[in-house]
């Protein structure tokens, strides 16, 4: 029984950890968007030394940082939910879905990235300051429902 429970807590641990690594990046890589299309436009078009810099940082950001984090935040989430038997709680769904709308948004922002690394900016620097408030949102409604367990 106490194996379990430090399994438990190293679980937890691990997933907060990556949680914070996962939020991290999404709060990081609009804003890179905004500096890239801010540094980089030349001409009506993304080119140039900073075009590239920009395009290597987000890269970096994505698969250094970001897409691990995301991997192991739902395995290590996934392994918490079993432990303690959350699978059947309704506040669990609904902070899984909310998971899934982060996942949704990590995807979109990487389906961005590749289409300003081909030169394309198709959000204004507003919209994607804009764009940047769902992480934040997201994960404050993430954190109530785990706290409160509302219902």
């Amino acid at each position: 029984m106490q194996v379990l429970s430090m399994l438990y807590l190293w679980l937890k641990a691990g997933h907060v950890i990556f949680v914070i690594f996962w939020m991290a990046g999404l709060f990081m890589l609009p804003r890179y968007f905004v500096y890239h299309q801010e540094d980089a436009m030349t001409d009506g078009r993304l080119s140039g030394p900073m075009h590239a810099t920009w395009s290597d940082r987000e890269r970096k950001l994505l698969k250094i940082i970001m897409w691990p984090a995301l991997t192991v935040v739902w395995v290590l989430g996934l392994a918490l939910a079993v432990t303690i038997g959350a699978l059947q709680q309704p506040w669990f769904h609904a902070k899984l879905a909310l998971v899934l709308v982060l996942t949704a948004y990590h995807m979109w922002l990487a389906g961005y990235a590749k289409s300003l690394w081909q030169g394309q900016a198709r959000l204004t620097g507003r919209r994607l300051r804009l764009l940047n408030e769902i992480p934040g949102v997201t994960a404050a409604l993430i954190v109530i429902l785990v706290i409160l367990k509302p219902f």
